[in-house]
Order: structure tokens, then sequence, then C-alpha cells
């Protein structure tokens, strides 16, 4: 129990007071009994407790029960009855059957066309024993026939076939419950109720039909065969007046049956067959007789122990039931037991426990009990007898529930109760460990046994009452079934006593003829439907013709999406993405360029008319690119489809959409998916309910589940349904509504959302109108009703009452004020508002108040009804009644619909309304229906909620919170803050408070009536000044401004988002009022008297004034109050006793009718869960019932794990959150995600240093397809770089120079970004691809089958001599199985000797002849090395190059290309290493080649010498050519993309190609000029891209030391070697811009990490004396030096800053020295082509590890300004001495010994060692 003084109990008292308590609860009748904590706690005679009784355990308690009970281990009470006491039961059981009158009953009239003949069945076939006696009849194994007794025939026998299991043994015992029968007249079978065989055979029975009355003798064959009467059915157990006599078998046929099956059978659900064995049946050795054991003398005493629970002594127990039932006491007789039996095989129900066990350590059986039970053994007397007239007397069906121990077994009108597990099941607690215990914050010493715990909770029960057993009853029924129970009181007529009571009024007048005469009355006038007083009337005519004022205001037609939205989409959408990143292969995204959808809803009109109208308002068809402007409107519909029984047509062609675009992605969105969640199985078992297993077959359909390009997206505000152990959805997918706490959260634009815990918290606000409330007027009057008509279901009394409180507020508040004191406050405040509201304004606006009523018969009623009482009264042009039926659509009359387009402004002539938030403003009473609230969204106005109809019926989580969702909305901020700052308005809050006057007839209507008699209806007077409280008036449309200066509007003392302001008047000056609304502080105190606005009590309650229209100011924004929600008193103690915590009471309840807790010891949700541990709460503890359409989804028995639909996610949020407008933002983010990913971000930068003057392609004719070689020959090489990413760089000196004027040049340089600049591009069917992208045609290109896996590929050492790093290299390929036969091997088939190169004159269109190498470092993922699609598929040569240590990872994701992997000692390597060994090793394989191919008899000159090498960012090609005139904005340019295949096919082609030593093309950008492609091919630099003769350029290397601008450097050295570059203008490459791996700088850390935060290192920082104590770093010598030379120009080469006519002199290299200064670039070598240097005066020299060209001579030639800087760098120390002595530099330049220095090395990172000097 848990309880800290349980210790303090003896455990002897504990008992007593227990079983004494619980006695006294079932004999008293008015007297609630005291419970037994306060009997034993609270005594005043409570004995002094010794010091030996002050902790026993629990477990000695339960012994010392035990131990009073039993001697030797078991239970031993014995037959003290006397033979007079049993006598006296029998009499009393006769008396009671003679005196009481029998029971009208009326039989079921027989179905048209049947015959009603007596003595014939239905069939006409006869059935009287004289026409019976000599025919065969056959009937099957294991019936009987019988004879019946027709009270209409009393001298014929009927001859029926009885299955014998159904009737009594010859004690008259052992009859199973309920009836099986068959027809012997048409041979009908199976009737498993005697009724309906009853009416079968025409018996015309005027009292409830009983087999024990009307089934009077067995029928037997005499040796002729003839059938005649055999002996009575022996009903009554054959009593004699010795105990120990037997009764004799005068049953034909004695042998009972050994198996029976088990009988469902009675009515509302309930099942109470049990299955029996022979045991149960007594059976045993003995012949099914039993001889009676010795009396012992009985234990004094009475305890009602029902049934008895059994004990073990060692293997064996005993069991025990009470005797049958006293009728005098209407229950369990707490007498003595019947006599023992002798001999009884002992099988408990549950295993007994020993008592020093304690509970949890009980052996469970596996399976719980359900509805069909098995009791065991049972002794011959151990039976009960259900009275006849049970039922008629109580009025209801008892319920038995199942406790410890083995049940009695029953025989009587077995089918008036319902023997229930659910008590049992409760307590099957599985063992728990102590990891569990503790996990559950219990121990083992706070546990009770299970006989204590049935006990406590019978004593709990039998103190519920009357009341509380019906709401008892009700709440077990399932809404469908108490829906069909309601149904039936109606049909039937059970409802017509209840009925005839309402027909008078609460004065006692006729209602009917009362209403006859107010409508005589009144005549043909109707009362003025708006802007007058209820006594004003009008003719209809009139009243149908009067046009309210506009309201601008409205904003229904503007959607949009708020932030809270936009955040949930987003999340949507992450999660989406992090299914395809799961690895799982389940979603591949990079497949889809197209999002499709279709949104599937609960059956309901409404419903499907609101998310239409949300789709079409948001405009997503468009966006989505799914339909046209035009006919987006009219498409829509084809998007929504709701549940009903069309849906399987619709969702067909839906999935043929499906199937027949692949490359869309289909969202299937299920909206309100909590709703009918049960199985297709249990759905054809059903009684015909329209959507039973809809949704099942819809959703999981195979089809759904395997479909790769669609995803479910379950929608739902009551997840819990979906978050049980079988859940489809992975917890993972599941995206849940973000916080909503914060009020300081502009969360939508100045709104905030008002739901459940709102509700719950603000009936602590302390104000006089709460927005939850219980009419306990009402509540009286309910429970008053509920006694007198104790057969009729709560719901069918609330409904009558309901009608008769809103129709006698309507009579009271028009014509009958002597009323008002019949109606509950509460009615007559709703009721009064309602029609009051709209006579105030010209505009006519009023509120909506919402009845639900499940029940649509009784929905039905109320509005008739409802309608006929407002008619009657003249009030139909007052307020409208509409029918919420989720079944049909909205229906408004004419003149209702005239006003509501009037108010809209500009609809179209055919307008109706079809949602409930079309209804903005319109005064009605919407009577809302069905089984659930299905997620409609009510519009502003909604006012009252009257949810007094919801009970017991609704005591699930699901069922319960969704009722109250209807109210759920969002409101102005002031509410929720203003209602927080209340209870303590400090006076700066009062001094903001807005001052007004106001008309006493414009007062808003208090919503809360003072709880007292008096007529008098607040509103009318100042009863709102007297709470502190008044509204603040609207300034007229044409007043801007306050009235007078002495008041300033509070709008300027509100912060931005709170200013709603509102215009003040004067004293004494009344403002024409066109609607209430609020002030600036909803809810601090404001009076009607400005003279009191700094005094006004602030502490005294207040109330929440209504807006009927719009607030001014706030963009608009109409301020927005919660409803006000009228609960019935069971919703109200569960929804209003939140005490601190987000969660409600109610989420203690069971989350879902079609769910179950899998353990009833589990531990409580905590109070501050948010929504994700809840769902994880809910998937540990709850698990589907078996018609759920989940419960299909079992684990898998081996591994226990269940399956989830890796694409299904769940969206979960408040109800009327803003789900429908987050999804669709999800569906418009998703598509724009899609596009995004066949969208690439290109570098998009015009070139740079262009000089558009001169045309250096003059000799070139336009549009020819290959340059001519000899006019190309002679063109000039135009040095300048213009590549837009070497806008930093130095500039490369030219003649032209010499004359530019410095100070552009500083200024347009001074200009360059920084950031480069993107564009987004779509990727075309020609794109180069990442790892990210799969699709059909090149997954064979990208993946392995499992077929071959990566061990396929083979590891090849390839070894050749470099003369430039004058030692062997050793580099390793791997080749896939497929690509060998790009390879040539050894004969053995072991050694690889080459990589095969094609012919020149070699015309294959389906190949490129060129081997491509990509370098690719930190890229294995992002790098675009997927060609299959840029080259069109076609063969063609493709080699990864890549560092040794990143080998694994390129291998891992690109298993299908070759690998050129770098010896390790380049793993430190720049770009410049791998652009060096791939030259270095294609020129050795180019040699390899021509020797094998000579002996082939090939000339060495026709072997291909070009290989591509290109870059893992190159993306898209592009063909260009210039038009005279054009409209495209890249003017006089036509592009188109083309194939990587195409663009070297063509290239290729060049005519002479091999005279070419570079080929590439131009960089893309938007600014690509018609110029630049006038001239079709340029003699410059070309980058990223290139066809590199590796014969011509044999004697040209790429520095391997480099890590920047190798490029350059190469086309430097290439030019000045007098070869030809040429680049293609007419294309061009389109670079990715990728933001990890390439060409990335090293994090430049100390070599010796001292701390860990230093500061960071500067680029001076990368150099430093030699031998100095400086700090060393870790990165390689080359890298720093070209970094240190970045930033150092300034140091190095002062006199070259912005001087570009006197650059800096580079010999043989050029590296980039800042982009302030230029460099001229000079080749050493004889014969080279130079920039004509003469007369320029240069302002530095650089030599950079200069080999033995570069002589003292060569220098010589050149000048140098005055205080030019000299430059040189070398390998090491020894070899700087060495230049400097050889080059004899000591002649002209002037050197210090603190000039030399060394990059931050350390000696074993080989440092490189420089010399600066200065000229002399």
């Amino acid at each position: 129990m848990g309880n800290s003084y349980a210790g303090q109990l003896k455990s002897a008292r504990f008992e007593e007071a227990l079983h004494n308590s619980i006695e006294a609860s079932l004999r008293c009748s008015s007297v609630v009994p005291r419970p037994i904590f306060s009997q034993l706690y609270l005594d005043p005679d409570q004995h002094p407790f010794s010091p030996a009784d002050v902790k026993p355990k629990v477990e000695d308690l339960d012994k010392d029960l035990v131990h009073r009970y039993t001697q030797n281990g078991s239970l031993d009470f014995s037959n003290n009855l006397t033979v007079n006491e049993m006598e006296d039961d029998e009499d009393d059981e006769e008396m009671s059957d003679s005196n009481s009158p029998p029971i009208p009953y009326s039989q079921k009239p027989a179905p048209e066309g049947s015959c009603t003949t007596d003595g014939f069945c239905q069939a006409g076939k006869d059935l009287r024993l004289v026409s019976l006696c000599m025919e065969q009849i056959d009937i099957p194994a294991g019936f009987l026939l019988v004879g019946a007794k027709s009270p209409n025939l009393p001298e014929h026998i009927l001859v029926c076939a009885v299955d014998k299991r159904f009737l009594p043994d010859d004690h008259g015992k052992n009859a199973l419950l309920g009836f099986s029968g068959n027809c012997i007249g048409c041979g009908e079978r199976g009737f498993r109720y005697f009724t309906e065989f009853s009416n079968h055979i025409n018996l015309k029975l005027t009292t409830q039909p009983k087999k024990q009355k009307h089934l009077k003798y067995y029928l037997v064959r005499s040796s002729q065969g003839v059938l005649s009467k055999g002996p009575l059915i022996c009903w009554k157990e054959c009593r004699s007046r010795q105990s120990s006599a037997t009764c004799h078998s005068i049953k034909p046929n004695a042998s009972v049956s050994s198996t029976v099956t088990p009988e469902n059978g009675t009515t509302n659900g309930y099942k109470s067959g049990f299955i029996q064995t022979d045991a149960a049946n007594g059976n045993t050795s003995q012949g099914g007789k039993s001889s009676t054991p010795s009396s012992a003398q009985a234990r004094p005493g009475n305890y009602p122990l029902s049934p008895r629970p059994s004990y073990a002594s060692g293997d064996q127990a005993t069991m025990f039931t009470s005797g049958p039932p006293k009728k005098r006491h209407r229950g369990w007789y707490p007498g003595s037991p019947v006599p023992q039996p002798g001999s009884v095989v002992p099988v408990p129900t549950v295993r007994p426990l020993s008592r020093t066990e304690s509970l949890l350590s009980a052996p469970v059986p596996q399976t719980p009990l359900t509805g069909i039970l098995q009791p065991r053994p049972i002794p011959a007397g151990e039976t009960v007898i259900v009275p006849e007239n049970l039922l008629s007397n109580s009025g209801i069906r008892p319920v038995i529930l199942i406790g410890y121990g083995t049940l009695p077994y029953f025989y009587g009108n077995v089918g008036d109760i319902v023997v229930s597990p659910l008590l049992v099941n409760c307590y099957k607690i599985p063992q728990l460990d102590n990891k569990d215990m503790e996990q559950l914050g219990l121990t083992g010493s706070q546990l009770l046994s299970v006989e204590n715990m049935i006990l406590l909770t019978i004593q709990y029960l039998v103190r519920l009452g009357q009341h509380q057993s019906r709401a008892l009853a009700e709440s077990m029924l399932t809404t469908s079934e108490f829906l069909k129970e309601i149904s039936y009181e109606l049909i039937t007529g059970k409802v017509s006593f209840l009925a005839s009571h309402f027909k008078t009024t609460s004065l006692g007048d006729d209602l009917d003829k009362l209403l006859e005469k107010m409508q005589q009355r009144r005549g043909d006038s109707v009362v003025t439907p708006f802007n007058g007083d209820l006594h004003e009337y009008v003719s209809p005519q009139e009243a149908a013709a009067m046009i309210p004022t506009q309201n601008l205001d409205i904003d229904n037609e503007t959607f949009q999406i708020y932030q809270p939205q936009l955040t949930v989409a987003r999340k949507l959408l992450s999660q989406v993405c992090a299914i395809a990143d799961s690895g799982s292969q389940s979603l591949d995204l990079g497949h889809f360029s197209k999002v499709d959808f279709i949104i599937i809803v609960p059956r309901s009109e409404v419903l499907v008319q609101q998310t239409l109208q949300r789709i079409r308002q948001s405009g997503v068809l468009v966006d989505l690119g799914l339909e046209e402007n035009g006919a987006a409107y009219q498409r829509a519909e084809k998007y929504v489809v709701r549940l009903d029984n069309e849906i399987q047509a619709k969702f067909e062609v839906f999935m043929r959409r499906v199937r027949q675009n692949p490359y869309t992605l289909f969202v299937l969105v299920h909206d309100n998916c909590h709703v009918e969640l049960t199985s297709v199985i249990s759905g054809s078992l059903s009684h015909g309910e329209p959507s039973h297993g809809l949704a099942d077959r819809v959703i999981n359909c195979r089809e759904v589940l395997e479909a790769f390009n669609l995803l479910v997206l379950q929608v739902s505000s009551f997840p819990y349904t979906l978050q049980t152990q079988q859940s489809r959805i992975s917890s993972s997918n599941e995206v849940h509504w973000i916080q909503l706490d914060s009020t300081e959260d502009m969360s939508c634009e100045g709104k905030l959302y008002f739901g459940l815990n709102e509700y719950s918290k603000s009936l602590q606000w302390g104000i006089t109108s709460p927005l939850l409330r219980c009419d306990e007027t009402f509540e009286k009057m309910v429970n008053t009703l509920l006694e007198r008509y104790p057969r009729l279901h709560s719901m069918v009394v609330r409904c009558y009452l309901l009608i008769q409180q809103y129709s006698e507020a309507l009579m009271a508040l028009t014509t009958m004020a002597s009323l008002r004191d019949h109606s509950t406050p509460e009615t007559l405040s709703i009721m009064d508002d309602l029609i009051s509201s709209p006579g105030k304004t010209k505009s006519g606006r009023g509120h909506m108040l919402i009845i639900r009523v499940p029940s649509v018969q009784l929905a039905m009623l109320a509005k008739e009804r409802l309608q006929e009482v407002r008619d009657k009264l003249g009030l139909q042009y007052r307020f409208e009644i509409i029918l919420g039926n989720p079944a049909s659509e909205v229906s408004v009359a004419t003149h209702f619909v005239a006003r509501l387009k009037t108010w809209r402004g500009n609809e179209p002539e055919e307008w109706i309304p079809r949602t409930y938030q079309d209804l903005e403003g319109l005064p009605c009473i919407v009577i809302l229906t069905g089984k659930d609230p299905l997620g409609e969204t009510f519009p502003r106005s909604l006012k009252y909620c009257d949810l007094r109809l919801i009970d017991s019926s609704y005591l699930t989580r699901t069922a319960l919170e969704q009722e109250v969702g209807l109210a759920c909305c969002y409101v102005s901020k002031e509410v929720i803050r203003g209602s927080t700052v209340a209870l303590d308005l400090s006076g700066k809050e009062q001094e903001r408070a807005a001052v007004s006057e106001n008309d006493s007839d414009e007062l808003l209507i208090d919503l809360e009536r003072p709880q007292s008699n008096s007529s008098a209806i607040t509103g009318t007077s100042g009863s709102i000044v007297e709470n502190g409280v008044s509204s603040s008036s609207t300034v007229d449309k044409s007043q801007k401004q306050p009235l007078t200066p002495g008041f300033r509007s509070p709008a300027n003392s509100t912060g931005p988002e709170e200013g709603v302001s509102a215009g003040t008047a004067g004293a004494g000056e009344t403002l024409k009022q066109e609607s209430d609304s609020l002030g600036p502080q909803m809810a601090s105190s404001t009076t009607s008297k400005p003279s009191s606005s700094s005094s006004s009590s602030s502490s005294g309650p207040r109330a929440l004034p209504w807006p009927a229209g719009p607030v001014q100011g706030c963009r608009s924004l109409h301020a927005t109050l919660p409803p006000i929600v009228i609960l019935s008193k069971a919703a109200y103690s569960l929804l209003g006793s939140q005490r601190g915590g987000k969660l409600p009471s109610s989420a203690s309840l069971l989350p879902h009718a079609d769910v179950a807790w899998v353990s009833s010891l589990r531990p409580l949700l905590h109070k501050d869960m948010g929504s994700e541990e809840q769902s994880l709460y809910y998937r540990q503890w709850t698990a589907a019932r078996q018609h759920h359409a989940d419960y299909s989804n079992q684990p898998d028995p081996g591994s226990g794990t269940r399956a989830c639909h890796p694409r299904r996610l769940l969206l979960t949020g408040p109800p009327q959150v803003g789900k429908t407008g987050s999804y669709l933002q999800f569906l418009r983010i998703l598509f724009r995600m899609l596009i995004r990913l066949l969208e690439v971000d290109v570098y998009d930068e015009g070139e740079i240093n262009t000089d558009h003057s001169e045309s250096s392609g003059a000799s070139q004719s336009e549009g020819e397809p290959w340059p001519d070689i000899e006019s190309f020959s002679k063109m000039p090489f135009d040095i300048s770089v213009h590549d837009p990413k070497y806008s930093l760089m130095s500039l490369v000196y030219t003649e032209k120079q010499a004359g530019v004027k410095q100070e552009a040049i500083k200024e347009s340089r001074a200009e360059e970004p920084r950031k480069r600049e993107t564009v987004s591009m779509m990727l075309t069917k020609y794109a180069a691809y990442n790892t990210f992208h799969h699709c059909e045609q090149c997954h064979h290109y990208m993946d392995f089958t499992s077929a071959a896996q990566v061990s396929d590929s083979t590891l090849h050492a390839f070894t050749f001599s470099s003369s430039m790093l004058g030692e062997e290299v050793q580099l390793y390929f791997i080749i896939p199985k497929s690509k060998e036969s790009h390879f040539v091997f050894s004969k053995q088939g072991k050694h690889l000797e080459s990589m095969r190169l094609p012919l020149v004159s070699d015309k294959n269109l389906n190949a490129v002849k060129s081997p491509i190498f990509t370098p690719s470092s930190g890229r294995h993922e992002h790098g675009l090395l997927n060609l299959f699609h840029a080259m069109e598929g076609i063969s063609h040569l493709h080699l990864l190059v890549v560092k040794e240590y990143e080998m694994p990872l390129y291998r891992k994701y690109w298993p299908n290309h070759i690998m050129l992997v770098l010896p390790g000692t380049f793993n430190n390597a720049g770009v410049g290493a791998a652009r060096f060994l791939i030259k270095e090793l294609s020129y050795h394989n180019l040699e390899l080649e021509r020797n094998r191919l000579e002996e082939l008899g090939v000339r060495r000159q026709c072997v291909w010498p070009f290989i591509v090498v290109m870059d893992d960012s190159c993306v898209l090609w592009n063909m260009h050519s210039a038009q005279e005139q054009t409209s495209q904005p890249m003017e006089g340019v036509s592009s188109k993309n083309v194939s990587l295949k195409s663009v070297l096919q063509h290239i290729e082609a060049t005519p002479k190609i091999i005279h070419y030593a570079i080929l590439g093309i131009q960089k893309w950008s938007s600014k690509l000029a018609a110029q630049s492609l006038r001239v079709p091919f340029s003699r410059c630099h070309v980058h990223d891209f290139i066809l590199l003769n590796i014969d011509l350029t044999q004697n040209v290397q790429y520095d391997f030391n480099r890590y920047f601008c190798e490029d350059v450097d190469f086309n430097l050295r290439t030019n000045s070697s007098g070869l030809l570059i040429c680049r293609f203008n007419n294309f061009s490459l389109m670079k990715k811009h990728i933001q990890v791996g390439g060409q990335r700088d090293f994090i430049i850390k100390p070599k010796i990490m001292v701390s860990e935060s230093l500061a960071p290192i500067l680029p001076l920082q990368y150099v430093c004396a030699p031998d100095s104590e400086h700090t060393l770093l870790a990165a390689p010598a080359q890298f720093l030096l070209e970094k240190f030379l970045q930033h150092a120009s300034y140091k190095l080469f002062p006199k070259a800053i912005r001087n570009f006519k006197s650059p800096v002199l580079a010999v043989d290299c050029y590296l980039n020295i800042g982009p302030e200064v230029a460099i001229c670039y000079i080749s050493s070598r004889p014969h080279s082509s130079n920039v004509n240097c003469e007369g320029v005066f240069f302002s530095g020299l650089l030599l950079y590890l200069c080999d033995s060209f570069v002589g003292a001579d060569l220098l010589k030639k050149f000048k140098f300004l005055k205080g030019a800087t000299l430059c040189v760098i070398c390998q090491d120390r020894s070899s700087l001495r060495q230049t400097i002595v050889r080059l004899e530099l000591e002649d002209e330049w002037q050197f210090r010994l603190r000039d030399e220095f060394q990059t931050a090395n350390s000696s074993d990172d080989k440092p490189l060692y420089f010399l600066t000097g200065r000229h002399v």
C-alpha cells in the first residue's frame, strides 16, 4: 500500500476492519459506511499499541490472516445450515415467484410473410409431437429431442432439438448458461438465444422466454419406434431432507459430454459463457456422484467472501464458494457455506500463494483472461441461482467481477448477469526484479497480496453507490456500443416515459399548447433580426430584407504560415532527410524531381471542405507545379479523399499515379489518423460499421508499404493509439509540435495558443467567469432524473433535460419571465448572450454556441425541438440552428447566407458556407453530432461550447480531450498576459488601464450569472462595473485621435506587440459603438468612471469581456478570446484538477479505447512530461487490442523487434494549433529541397584582367569548329591570368602594363570581393554527380552488386623512375574486375604492364580516347566523380588519384572506380604533386604502350598522347554560339547544356591535334559576353579541365612541391617553351561550389602544444631566424613558405607595392606574392620565348630553388631600381650559400646576417631557407 502507518496495525485488526467495512458497505442502503482507513486510524476508542505491534511486516500481516482462517494450511468451513433453513430458503423462493407480478413481455413481431400459427414454426412446418411421433428425425451428435409447452396449445407438445450441454443433469445441475438449439421443422440450425428460438417456433409468450419454464420433457422412442413424452427435465436442484441423500438419474442419457463450446451470448457485447471440463462437472471416478464429508463445527463470524479464496496445502488446494444468495438480501448472503465434497481434483484458476510470498513473486499465466472464462472443478452443491426477475427489479445487469479463487456455478436466468475478468486481470503483475521495482519507486514491503488488493477494491466498489455504478457500467461500453444502445432505446420506444415527462414545462403547463398560444399572440410578425430589442417585431419580408453593415475586417481568405508552423515544417523536412541519410536505403531523395500528395481525412464533409479551402488558399498546388493557376481551384478536389465506401476506387487511381511516376515523391497525409483505426479483419466481423477497417485497408496495404516513392505522414492531435508496443511508426520518426509555453514568444504574430492545459490553468486565475465550468444545478437535476429512469442511458436523460433547459431559457427570455427560475443560470446567460448580442449593433454579428450531442438521433431530436421553439417564438431571423452532422454539408437558411455574404463583401452570387469557419459572426447554435469530433475548425465567434452530455462514456484520454479540443484556438496575447498579471496588478499596470465610458445598453454580459434565483439577468445593469471590469469602446472608424488631450491613447504606453489600441472618450462624452472590443490590457481592471481609473479595485474577481468585433491597431488583429466550456461533473473533475505541471488529470486515463495497459503496475505519467516522453511512455506501457489496426504488427519471435515502416512519419500537436498549414508548408519546402537537390551552386564570376580593346583572335574567322594551326600559332600568348579564382593573386607582368595608370589598377583590385559569387543552376541529364545521386541508369556504375564485392578489386604496384625526383616511384593501382580490360597484364596475369592507349587514327563515336584523371582529396562523398551521365553512358577510362591515407574511404564510396594511389610520402603534399605524378606516370605509360604496339607494327607517333586532367568539382558543360540579335539575358549569346562526352569528342577531333601542348575551355559566367565568343579560340591560360599532350610537354614539369597556382606556373613554363596552349571559347565549364575538402588550408598548429587555448598564428610567424627560440609549427615547409609570401609583400618587396611598371623579376617560377605586386616571369631555358623587358626597372628579384640554367650572366642583363629587394629561396642552408656565390649576387646586392630566414619547421620537417638583400 505504501502507507507509512501500515506497520502500526495489528494484522488481525486490519483484516477484521476490512471485512466488517465491506460487509457494512454491502448491507447499508443509504448511509455511506466509513472507509476502512478512517475506522482503523481515527477510532476514538483506539487501543494503545503494544511495542510488539509497532511494525509487523505486510507479509506477517498476510500470514496472520491466513492462520486465522486455516489449520494445516487449508481453509475449513463446514455446513451449519439446518434442514429448516433450507426449507425456508425454498419457501422464500416459491413465495417470491408467486407474489411478484409477471414481467410484461412484448414479443417481437414475426417477419413479414412468415407463418404465425400455433404449433408451427415461422417457416410453416408442423412441430407438434402428434404429427411427428412416427417421423425419423436426424439430429446432430450431442443434441437431444425435448418437448416444449406453448401456453396457447396446452394439449400439445412441440418437438425441439437442443444441445444437451445446455440442459441440466440428474441433479438439476451443470446446465451451461444460454441456449443452443435447432428447429426440426424447417431444419434451421444454430439458434443461440432461447428468446429467438421461442419466436421462431411461435410460442407467443407473455413473459420473458426462459428455457427452464418452457422446455418441459425429454422425448424418448418406444420399442416400436414411436416418439413419446419422457421424464420431466429436472431444472430445479433435487433436494432431500437427508443431507447425504443423492438424486437418482431420471435422464435418458446421463452421460455428460466432455467438451463444451463456450457460449457468447448476452447483449451489449458482454460475454458470460464458460468452458467446462469433466472435472468441473464432478465426473470423478465415482460416476459423477459425490459423497458428503462429516460436518465439522463452523467458525463463528460472518465473512462475506464471494467467491471465497482458496489456499494451498502442499500441492493440494480445496475450493470453497458461497452458498446460493437469499432473495431477501438481494446479494451474496454472508452466511455459512454449503457442504464440502469428498473428492475434488484441485486445479485452481490462479495458483494460490503461499502466505510468505509477496504478490510479485507469483508466477503468472502467459495470457490474461478475456471475456470467456474457464472455471475449475466445483463441488456438486456449489451453485448460484440467478433470480428470474433480477433484471426487471434492478433495471441494470449486475457485473460479477472474478476475484480470487474459483467461480461458483451459475444457473437460472444467466443472461441477466455479466461475468468480467477485468478485476483479476488488473492483478496479473509480471515478476519484477529489484531493478524494475526501483524504476517504479517501490520496495517489496509496499506490495500487498492479491487477496488484500481485491478486498480493498471490493470495498471501494461497494462504496460507489448507485449513480457511480451506472457510470461504471456505461463506461465499459465502447463509443459504438453506447451509441447503438441509445439508438435502440429511441427506436424501441423505451424513452417514451421520459419524453412524456418533458412534454410539460417546469411550471406544469403543456409545452406545445403554450408555444401555440405564444405564436398566435405574435401573429405573422417576427422578432427583429438585429439592431433592435427582443420585443421589437417586424414582418418576415422586412426581416429577410434587412441588410447589415459590411464588415471589412474579416480575414478568412488570407492564408498565412506563422513561425511555429514553419519551424515544425522544417522539423518534418529534416526528419525526411534523416530517413534518407540513415543508410537503410529506404528513401533516395536524389531520385525525385517532383512532389505530389493526397490527404485522407475521416468521414466529415465539413473537414473535407475545410481541407480543400486550406489547399486553395495556400496555393500549394501551383507551388508544387501540380496544377495551372486557373485550374487549381477546381482541381483541388482530387487531392482530398475521405474514408468512406468510395475511397477504394479513388485510392486505386492515386496508387496508379504512384506506380506510373517513379521520379515523383508522393506524400500520403492521413489527417486525424487516430479516428477509426480498426483492423480490416475486425471490420469484416463488425456490425455494418461503415468506416471499420477502411483506414487500415488503405494505410497499411502492401502496395503503400512497398512503394519506394511514397511517404506516409500521419497527423493527429491525440496520437496515443498510434504509440503502442505494436506501433508501425518508429519513435524517431515522430515530429512533435514545438513547446508553446513561452508567453514572450510572438508565436503567431500577437496570438497565443490556448489549449487544454491553458483551460485547466485558467481555473487558478481567480476570475468570476471561469473559462471551464461545471453547471452544478444541471447536474443535480440530472441525478434526480437518473434515479427516476434507471433503465435509460444517462446521455438520453441528459439530452432531454438539456433540450428542455434551452427551450425554457428561450421562452423565459422572450415571453415567459416566470420560467427564469427554472432554467439553470448557466443556460440562461448563454441564451441571453446568444439572442441579445445581434440586437446591439447594425452589423448584426453575434456568437456561436456548440452543443455536443454524439448520438445522431438525439442530435436530430434536439435540432427539431429547438427549431420548433425558436420559430414559434418568432426568433427565426435572429439566430440559426445548424445540425453539424459529419455525413452532411452545412445547411444555412438563405436569409442568413445573404447576411454572411454581405459581411464578407466580394463573394460570388452562388457562394454558400461550406465550413464552420465560414459562419464567422453568425449568431447560431451548432448541434455537433457524430461519434468523435473530427478536427473541424470553428470561427472566432465561437463563444460557448456546451459539453454537458460528455459524461462517463468518455473515460479515455483521447475521447475526453478531443471533446474539449473543440474549443482550443489562438487567442489575443493580452488574454493570457493579462490573466497572468491579474492576480497582482501593480500600480504601473493600473496606470496603463484604459479609461472608457460605456452605455449601459452596450455593457458586455458577465459570463456567469450570480447563483441566485432573482430574475434579473446580468448584462442589463452595471453588474460588470461591480466586478471591476468593463470593455473599452472602439473608436468609430472616422475618429483616429482621442477626443480630449487629457486622456492619452493607451497605444502610446504599450509596446508594439501590445498595441491593441482602443480609443477613449472624455467624461460625459459617449462614443457611438460599432462593436465591443478589448482594451489594451484585457485583464487589467478598467471601470466606466474615468475618475476612478487609478484607484479601481484590482484585487476583486474579474470577468473576461467578449469582443463582438474587431480591435483597432495591431495589424488589424481581432482580439480573440477563448470560448467558454461547460462540462459535465465527471469531465470537470478530470480536466479541472490540474495542480502545476503540464498535464491535466485526464492524462492518467487509459489513452484510447483501442489500446490496453500492458501491466497494472506501472509508473505514473509525470506531470511535466512533454509529448516525446509521453510517446515513449505509451510505447512501453500500452498494447494494441485485437481489433486495432496495429495488432497484427507483433514483434518478431526470434529477434523481439517489430517492423516499423521506414517511410512513415507521425506529426503530433495540440488540437487546432495549425498542423494542416504546417504539413502544407512541409510539402512546399520538400519540393524546394528536391529542386535544390536537382540544383547546384556554381561559381558565377566574370573574367579578371580583361582588355577587350584588342582582339587577340583577329586572324580566326567566327564560327569555325576547330583552330587552324597555321594562323593559331602566329597569335601572341595572352600572359595575363583571367580566371576569377585568382583575383587575389599577383598580376603577371605584360608589356601592356607598362603604360597602365597605377591608380586605376589599384582601385579595381581593391573592389574585388573576398566571398566568391555563386548562382543556382538546375542539374541536367549531362551533369557529373557525387555519391548522393542514385538512379536506375547509373547504379551499376556506382554500386557493386552483392556478387561483386570490394575484394573483387585488385591492387597492382606500378614502378617507374623519375628524373625530376631522382629516384624510383612506386604507385598503386586499384582495379575493379570490370575495368581490367583497360590494362595489359603479363602472361601469367599477375603483373600490371601498362594501361591501354588508343591510336590517333581511331574513330569510335561510343568512346573518348583520352584517359581522365581526377585528383581528389577530402571529397570521398562530395566529389563529382560519377561521370556516367556526363559521358552519356559510353565507355571511358576514369582514374581517381587519391592519397594513400584516404584510399579506404574513396574505395568504400566508389567501389567501381579505378584508383591511382599516391605514395605515402605524398600524404601531406599539395595538388602540384598529384599533377606531377599523373604526368610522369602517363609519359612512362605512353612509352610502354609505344613499345608494346610497335611490336604489333604500329608507328610510335600513332599512339594517342593526350590525357584529361580535371578537377572533382566540374559539374556541367555548355556550348555557346554568338547571335546577332537575341533577347537572351546573355546579350547575343545562345547556350545549351552539352555532355562531357561531346566536348571531349569535339576537342579530340581537332585537326593536327598532336601539335598542341594543352587544350582547354573557358570558365562559365553569366557575364559571358558575345564579344569573347567572337574569338572562337584563344591562346591563353587554361585551368581546371585540360587535355594535356604528355609527349610534347615531356620536358615541362609541374612543380611537385606546390600547393597554390601550380597551373599558372605550368602554363607559363609551357608557353615559354614555345608550345601551343589553346582555349575553345565556344565551350564553357561550370564548377560547383563544394564547401568541403579539395585544396584546403592546413590548420597551422605548434609542433608541441603547450596549452590548448593559444592565439591564432599569423602568416608572418610562419618564418623565423635560423636556430632561434621561435615556436616551431606542424605544417609542411613549402605550405608555410607559400602562405608567408602571399602576406609578406610589404616586407619583402616594398618598392613593388602597387608599382606595376616595376614588377618583381621571377626566374623560372610564378609564386603568389600578394595582389598588390606584379611578377615578371622569365624562363632561363635557352631558346625560350619571354616577355620583352627592355627599359624595365625591376623592383625586386625572386629566385626560387633555381637550377643550373640560372647563371650570373643571365641576371646581369636586367636592371633594378635603387633600393630594390632580393629574395633567394633554397632547400637548405648550404645550398643557399652556394647559390649566392654561384650567381655572384654579392656584387650587386647587399646582405646582412639578420636577413637570413627559415620556415618555422623543426629540422626533421626539412625547413626551407631564404635570404633577403637590397640592391646597391
